[in-house]
């Protein structure tokens, strides 16, 4: 074999490496010389999603909801979309819902009649889609609800997203709790949780893949790190959940702490389900990556409490200005116009009930000065009601749409979209996909005037029935943040839930090649 064969092999091994597809097509030589080629942008061809444990409550509910949306580009006919029950090893944790820790009482969920769906706990897969732009939903009402692993792959991977809602009628967290299932990874931020003796806060750690993962949790209260009280490394076991109590992890008690999740070796998905023993409880999703400015979105106008809980996790203090988005404007919180966080620390604020009636967004940006600005991560505990009949959510700082999100499960009532931008001016589209008992999908388009929030009904499906979800895509302007609050009260508790809405991720940039002829040179 000549050296110019070889080159011509690493040529083409080069291009295969870059670019992941390799072509060779014919031009002149002029096209060396060329400018690079903007990458084009492609649908995702695989997904993955992991759910936690919804609850061991035997008064507890969970409705399942998943949606992927039509994609240009995605391919017409192949692909898949389906989560199997993953394994619990920790059969002796106990859950916050009371129960045992995820011990399966032989009781079988319930499907509802939707489409002949196996619920929950089943040895058949869970929530398989049989087309884009419809979702599915099914039902389970039993103790012994896994955690559950999913992947997609073809026309259902991009944006695919699956919700999952439970509601515990009594007891220890009672009221409604509410996640997206997340993507696995390597790193999270959860500031706003709590090892206080009326919380209990638990980490549930997924992973989805066939080798074991090892996980570190750390926790930062106000004065620095938490001293361990044990061993703070976690070994998830392949394709198996374990859910972890954090107060177990120390013996100090902070009202407001933050807990980082990094993984060792494999991936994780990771999720915090807070219980407050008086005001109810919901799932803490991980903070946006840190970053020098946050936003917060979607408060509710009726909101009777606000607490923003704040982590810098670098070498450096963060000093950053506090400001609300409003329906018309930003104004600043009286009392709060600024704050101080120091390195290492987690710094909280109760901000009481800021949004005065209107509903509103929190922002965070840099105070000023000549050095450079701080990362930070950030997350709000929002409550809604009063005295016993109080209800908690969070909102973690959120990061922008870029293209597309979407929030499963959404109900004819008492579902609220917010959105917010907070710099330029911005138009969004919002559609409304068919329901899972049928329909058709509703869009409809919105501008947003820079540094407000806009809190709207979302539109619904025509003539539809069931969960639907709604799909929010940034047309053009400035960034924008959004999260969906679905509110469903009972007995005289508000209950009620907020997901944030990041961008799902649903195209790659593909760069495209071109021949180079100089590689082929033989020296």
């Amino acid at each position: 074999m000549n050296r110019t064969t070889l080159s011509l092999i690493g040529a083409a091994t080069a291009l295969a490496a870059v670019t992941g597809v390799a072509a060779l097509t014919g031009g002149s030589p002029d096209d060396a010389d060329a400018s690079a080629k903007a990458a084009t942008r492609l649908p995702v061809q695989r997904s993955t999603l992991l759910c936690p444990t919804p609850s061991s409550s035997d008064v507890s509910s969970t409705t399942y909801t998943a949606y992927t949306p039509k994609r240009d580009g995605a391919d017409a006919k192949d692909g898949t979309a389906e989560l199997l029950p993953a394994q619990n090893p920790a059969d002796d944790t106990t859950d916050p819902g009371g129960g045992d820790g995820g011990k399966d009482d032989g009781k079988n969920g319930k499907d509802g009649g939707k489409g002949g769906q196996t619920a929950p706990g089943g040895d058949k897969p869970v929530l398989p889609l049989k087309e884009p732009g419809k979702p599915v939903t099914t039902e389970e009402s039993s103790a012994g609800a896994p955690a559950l692993i999913g992947t997609a792959d073809g026309r259902f991977a991009p944006g695919w997203t699956v919700q999952q809602t439970t509601t515990i009628d009594a007891g220890s967290g009672r009221g409604l709790l509410g996640t997206a299932c997340t993507a696995p990874d390597t790193d999270f931020w959860f500031p706003g949780v709590s090892t206080d003796r009326n919380r209990q806060d638990f980490v549930h750690l997924t992973n989805p893949d066939d080798v074991a993962a090892e996980v570190d949790l750390k926790l930062y209260g106000p004065s620095g790190r938490l001293k361990p009280s044990t061993d703070e490394a976690i070994t998830v076991p392949p394709r198996s959940t374990v859910p972890v109590l954090l107060s177990t992890l120390t013996d100090q008690r902070a009202a407001s702490a933050s807990l980082h999740v990094t993984s060792r070796t494999g991936r994780i998905g990771a999720a915090v389900q807070a219980v407050d023993q008086k005001a109810g409880g919901d799932w803490l999703p991980a903070s946006a990556v840190p970053s020098t400015s946050v936003a917060i979105p979607g408060i509710p106008k009726d909101a009777t409490s606000a607490r923003l809980v704040v982590f810098a996790p670098g070498s450096d203090d963060a000093d950053l200005k506090v400001r609300l988005a409003g329906p018309n404007n930003a104004i600043t919180p009286a009392g709060h116009e600024s704050l101080h966080v120091k390195s290492g620390m987690t710094a909280a604020i109760d901000l009481g009930d800021v949004t005065k009636g209107e509903p509103g967004s929190l922002l965070l940006t840099p105070e000023g000065g000549d050095g450079p600005a701080t990362p930070v991560v950030a997350a709000l505990q929002v409550t809604r009601g009063k005295g016993s009949d109080q209800e908690t959510a969070f909102i973690p700082a959120t990061a922008a749409i870029e293209r597309s999100a979407t929030a499963a499960d959404n109900r004819t009532k008492g579902s609220t979209l917010s959105l917010v931008a907070p710099r330029a001016s911005a138009k969004v589209r919002v559609t409304a996909s068919a329901g899972a008992g049928g329909g058709s999908p509703v869009s409809k388009t919105y501008e947003l005037k820079g540094g407000t929030t806009k809190a709207l009904e979302p539109p619904r499906p025509a003539s539809g029935k069931g969960p639907y979800a709604v799909t929010v895509e940034r047309l053009s302007g400035g960034p924008v943040h959004a999260s969906r609050m679905l509110a469903l009260s009972e007995g005289g508790v508000p209950m009620f839930t907020i997901q944030s809405l990041p961008d799902d991720r649903g195209t790659v940039a593909v760069p495209e090649a071109d021949q180079d002829l100089s590689l082929l040179n033989d020296d």
